[in-house]
């Protein structure tokens, strides 16, 4: 899955957070927002890009981090 889709999605519904490339080979991040907007992305992130493979889409809650702004593709 691409970084840059998970980006723009996440942009185009308000959320925060950041996503980038683990070193096992899988793309992992955060997002925080309304709750309808998250799962408006689960749902893109389900689907994937045109090019990409999803195999596996794994989520759980996680503790609300302040001040955050922006969804960033870290490096």
């Amino acid at each position: 899955m691409s970084r840059y889709f998970t980006q723009k999605k996440a942009t185009s519904y308000g959320l925060t957070g950041w996503v980038k490339n683990a070193r096992n080979g899988k793309v992992e991040g955060e997002a925080q927002g309304p709750d309808g907007n998250l799962q408006k992305l689960l749902k893109d992130l389900d689907a994937g890009p045109s090019l990409a493979h999803v195999t596996k889409l794994e989520k759980s809650e996680i503790e609300v981090q302040d001040g955050e702004t922006g969804f960033e593709v870290r490096h």
